[in-house]
């Protein structure tokens, strides 16, 4: 097997001193979508935070492309080609949407006209309200944003936090719809943290199951298309 575009050793980190990733292990490979899945607050978005560099690893390595990253911070990491798509959208109410997707660019040190287009055609909505400010659209079309933000950017792997929170269904569908058709046409890597059952077993090839802190299993694709496996995991 090739080598790993991420790759995550004895990850440990949290908030303030406060421990709360365990010594995380996992492996992704250039063009997988692979989801991280577990129950409320056993550190899937510490985790997926703590891989962008806004919070610090107390222990561990992140390697991408093999280059570990060590202490490099999120803006440095970003330049690297890693995008990282909040939970809770996080857009720039204020802002214009274009002028938010303007934000995106200065990640890799500029856009040119086709990355505009290529966002726009992904999600029209936003080509129709591109000089409307972000804060007066919808949730969906706020995470459309968001998501349209990061791509701005051309990013390799995309860290990709809770996409369907607060989200109607029918908005939910077309993420996951537009995440795959994204794989497969560009190659784009994403690590997706997911409650929404459905979501998950239409976009990811694989999962990893977090419990306090720890990877503790791996669903493969069989195990992932059986409902009851993956909702068990995902109890409260």
């Amino acid at each position: 097997m090739t080598e790993p575009l991420l790759h995550v050793a004895g990850l440990r980190g949290g908030y303030g001193g406060k421990p709360v990733l365990q010594g995380v292990d996992l492996a992704v490979q250039a063009g997988e979508i692979v989801a991280v899945i577990g129950r409320n607050g056993v550190g899937k978005t510490t985790l997926l935070r703590t891989l962008m560099g806004l919070l610090p690893a107390s222990a561990g390595t992140v390697r991408l492309r093999g280059a570990d990253l060590g202490r490099l911070a999120a803006h440095r990491r970003a330049r690297l080609g890693i995008g990282y798509v909040p939970q809770g959208r996080d857009v720039f109410p204020r802002m214009t949407v274009e002028e938010n997707l303007r934000v995106g660019e200065r990640i890799r040190g500029g856009a040119a006209p086709e990355d505009y287009a290529a966002v726009y055609d992904l999600f029209p909505i936003l080509r129709e309200r591109r000089s409307q400010r972000a804060g007066t659209l919808s949730g969906g079309q706020q995470q459309q944003l968001a998501i349209g933000r990061v791509l701005v950017g051309r990013p390799d792997l995309i860290l990709l936090d809770e996409p369907s929170e607060g989200i109607q269904p029918n908005i939910v569908q077309e993420i996951g719809r537009i995440a795959v058709s994204l794989n497969r046409r560009t190659g784009v890597t994403v690590v997706l943290v997911e409650q929404n059952l459905d979501l998950i077993r239409a976009t990811a090839g694989r999962c990893y199951v977090m419990d306090k802190g720890r990877i503790t299993a791996e669903l493969a694709p069989d195990a992932l298309a059986d409902r009851a496996t993956v909702r068990r995991h995902l109890a409260v």
